[in-house]
């Protein structure tokens, strides 16, 4: 389907630069899917307490 939309061509070419594409709708959708596979901020924050809460110490004994 096809929108009418205004862009920042700054981000625009910002994002094609770190996403390698060459059009606008190929950068747009890339940028989409990207975010929508993207962890949400409070899942990201789960995995960080998870592994805040990981004990090494029985590791350390593992390489010795």
């Amino acid at each position: 389907m096809k929108r009418l939309i205004d862009v920042d061509d700054e981000s625009l070419e910002a994002a094609r630069s770190k996403l390698g594409t060459s059009t606008i709708k190929d950068t747009v959708n890339a940028a989409l899917r990207l975010a929508a596979n993207s962890p949400t901020h409070a899942e990201f924050e789960a995995a960080i307490d998870t592994l805040a809460a990981v004990q090494f110490d029985d590791r350390q004994q593992a390489w010795r």
